[in-house]
């Protein structure tokens, strides 16, 4: 039988097999029994000792069965469900750099011991923490006791929107809490050894040393980690020039520095020549690189992606070490199995899949062929494989490409890597301890930062900079894969341009048409707030945008504006504020910053922070077929608050989705006396979230909704909906959607045939670790 050697997991197949095993898990919508593990173990292990390709087989089960295992693993780790919105106290140790000077103070905790009326409980890992009122001044390394109010991770989802529960389940994130206040919170010390501390001395340095600004932002977020200092208007920057993989501390990062390691060991060889003859400099050169990889790895905060190049540059210099030096594709395998092995979560990373395909687009393409290229003429030829190669990936990740990308990174790599970063880390750390000679290089790195920005910043406002996809098919993305790879085949591949169409169906999905008469409807999942989206075959209506909190974070721009770039649209031809409550207005000014030639309207102009028209009863416009009625408020305006509120019917034939906003009962008497005729089949918004201040008996008898849509937060303080509200549209006939429960919800409206319910976001797309 064949066996499997230590040199046999250097072989690309293995990799493969494995990595494949582990994708097929990300797969499942329910983790199967553990017995399941065990079987597969069991075959694994079988199959992996014949012959190929039944060795493959084995390996991909091997691969899978470790990734169940893991899998399993931790989402037992996550918080109790008993515990769901109770009180524990903990005890834990800050990790990593609190986010202070907004509202509220966060950090995460590693925790050490959790009680619940006086009980350990099995509360372990990271908790997400938020400090809302009276938060002290916390520092990096403390270690704290505190009273926290825990709930299990748990995030929107929407079309295009991050997946928070991805996140955390990769983060190891396994409950999110808020302080309560409680005579028992106390500082308990601080951890003896903590590299965060050295942090955020060095990026306070910086901030103090060069003073408010982009460059002082950039340098402390792409030098040492410390991603917080960068506001919004600087991401944008970064994503419309394609170089947030140079902020974001990552593989390119950590070769630099162990390329440093070598460059340094070197020089030591010119100065102490008879060194070599005791010592072999390949393998000292080895241990400088790990040497300077880890140390810069740690002040950079040793995040998810820097610990996976970590791994990688790790095990190739280990294997240079060991003397067994391999070809690179042989190394990047190998790295792969280390990576897998230590955390086969790591598949669910963007990083981990563009770290790894770039590297192998690069050994694909560039390396072996023969060719001696130098200079500018090699950059240019790396960039361009980089793009077209990882194009595909960018699409289904980011839903998202850089048109200038390329030409931004021929100036930023070289310009970040050979002077900016060096000059930085050096300066940053140098002026902790000989401020007279840290302070002026740093100041260099922030004037050569400057003036890079300032390039990147006129290349961003170049027209169709940046590029929205439709959210793709994974066939799609399998198509692109192929397309890509045939494009960028050695010359004598007959016909690679012809790989060009098979990146199509990635980039220019064809989608199923509305007809004359047909409009689709999203209620958006944004918490505690409310968001429509209306499309008929030509034309999109926004209806509400969400919340916008003190603290930056915005519905607008995190759920709304990544659907409709989802959902394919490039034009919204009107935005309805239904009135100026923060959780329905807050997002739309993200709204317009993403489609700026929105024209505005709502029922309480007044309120809102951008210019709109009143919407007033009795407007009416037709698109593509489709009837839209403005049934409230009426002129004269006499109501006031809520029952200010936009009321919107949008009809087709005997269908018809009525948003109320969050309107009281005291004017839905008025609203129902406009409705009349009653369409036959209504989708109500529910008002006001589901709160018992709307949907009065006679409101809902009348109407009697075929589907009753509550946009309403997952566990929110006001308890929406309220219980009687359900009960009086179930005992109506409705059929009841919560945002809370159900994540989006599509609709399908045509002239001739009952609503349809299209897709639901957390039945519809329910990966294993959501709930």
């Amino acid at each position: 039988m064949a066996r499997i050697t230590l040199s046999g997991l250097f072989n690309p197949s293995t990799a493969l097999a494995l990595l494949a095993g582990a994708v097929v898990v990300q797969m499942f919508t329910t983790l199967p029994p553990v017995a399941w593990i065990f079987a597969l173990l069991g075959c694994g292990v079988l199959l992996a000792c014949a012959r190929p390709p039944l060795r493959w087989l084995g390996i991909a089960l091997l691969g899978m069965a470790w990734t169940l295992w893991r899998a399993d693993a931790a989402l037992a780790q996550r918080l109790p469900v008993a515990l769901e919105g109770e009180e524990v106290l903990v005890v834990g140790a800050l990790q990593g750099l609190p986010r202070i000077g907004e509202e509220p103070t966060r950090f995460d905790l590693a925790i050490e011991s959790a009680r619940h009326h006086g009980s350990a409980v099995a509360l372990e890992g990271i908790v997400r923490v938020a400090w809302y009122t009276n938060a002290p001044s916390i520092q990096p390394c403390e270690r704290w006791r505190l009273l926290l109010r825990v709930r299990r991770p748990r995030g929107l989802v929407d079309p295009g929107a991050f997946d928070f529960e991805r996140h955390a389940l990769e983060a190891g994130i396994h409950a999110l809490g808020y302080v309560r206040e409680d005579a028992r919170n106390e500082r308990l010390g601080e951890r003896a050894l903590c590299i965060d501390r050295l942090r955020a001395r060095v990026s306070q340095g910086i901030a103090e040393t060069l003073g408010a600004g982009a460059p002082a932002d950039l340098l402390r977020a792409l030098a040492f980690g410390d991603q917080q200092a960068m506001d919004e208007r600087e991401w944008a920057v970064a994503r419309a020039t394609g170089i947030p993989h140079l902020i974001a501390i990552s593989g390119l990062h950590i070769a630099l520095f162990a390329g440093f390691g070598v460059i340094f060991v070197r020089g030591l060889w010119k100065l102490f020549p008879r060194v070599t003859l005791r010592w072999p400099a390949p393998q000292i050169e080895a241990l400088a690189s790990i040497a300077f990889a880890l140390s810069y790895g740690c002040i950079a905060g040793l995040g998810l992606p820097t610990r996976r190049a970590l791994v990688m540059i790790g095990v190739l210099l280990a294997a240079n070490l060991a003397r067994r030096a391999h070809a690179s594709v042989q190394g990047l395998a190998f790295a792969v199995v280390v990576l897998l092995a230590i955390d086969p979560a790591c598949v669910l990373s963007a990083g981990f899949w563009l770290s790894f395909v770039g590297v192998a687009w690069l050994i694909f393409c560039l390396g072996g062929r023969g060719t001696v290229r130098h200079g500018w003429r090699e950059m240019m030829l790396a960039q361009g494989v980089a793009s077209i190669g990882l194009l595909p990936l960018t699409v289904w990740f980011f839903g998202q490409s850089s048109l200038v990308g390329p030409l931004a990174n021929l100036v930023a790599v070289p310009a970040i890597c050979f002077f900016i970063l060096p000059a930085a880390v050096a300066g940053a750390l140098l002026q902790l301890a000989i401020p007279w000679f840290g302070a002026p290089l740093l100041h260099l790195a922030g004037v050569a930062m400057s003036a890079l920005w300032w390039l990147l910043e006129r290349m961003a406002e170049w027209p169709a900079a940046l590029c929205y996809f439709e959210e793709p098919r994974a066939w799609s993305l399998v198509l692109a894969v192929l397309g890509a790879l045939w494009l960028l085949a050695p010359r004598g591949v007959p016909g690679r341009v012809l790989g060009a169409a098979l990146l199509l169906p990635l980039l220019v999905p064809a989608r199923e048409r509305l007809g004359d008469g047909e409009f689709e409807a999203l209620m958006l999942d944004v918490g505690q707030g409310l968001s429509f989206v209306v499309r008929t075959r030509e034309h999109v209506l926004v209806y509400d945008a969400g919340a916008r909190f003190p603290s930056g974070f915005d519905l607008g721009e995190a759920a709304v504006v990544p659907t409709l770039h989802a959902l394919g649209v490039a034009r919204v031809d009107r935005l309805v504020i239904s009135h100026g409550d923060n959780d329905h207005a807050g997002g739309a000014a993200a709204v317009l910053a993403a489609f700026p030639a929105t024209p505005v309207s709502s029922g309480d102009p007044q309120r809102l922070p951008m210019a709109a028209t009143q919407c007033l009863a009795g407007e009416h416009w037709r698109w593509d077929g489709v009837d839209f009625r403005v049934l409230h408020p009426r002129a004269p305006l006499s109501a006031r608050d809520n029952d200010r509120c936009c009321v919107i019917e949008v009809r087709s034939g005997s269908n018809a989705l009525l948003l109320t906003g969050d309107i009281t009962a005291a004017v839905e008497g008025d609203v129902a006396e406009a409705l009349q005729p009653f369409a036959a089949n209504t989708v109500l918004q529910v008002a006001h979230h589901g709160s018992r201040t709307s949907s009065s008996v006679a409101f809902v008898a009348a109407l009697r909704p075929r589907i009753a849509l509550i946009s309403a937060g997952y566990r929110n303080r006001f308890h929406h909906p309220h219980a009687d509200v359900v009960s009086r549209y179930a005992a109506s006939g409705s059929a009841i959607l919560v945002s809370a429960e159900a994540g989006f919800v599509r609709l399908r409206f045509a002239p001739d045939a009952p609503p349809d319910v299209v897709e639901i976001g957390r039945r519809d797309r329910h990966p294993y670790w959501r709930e």
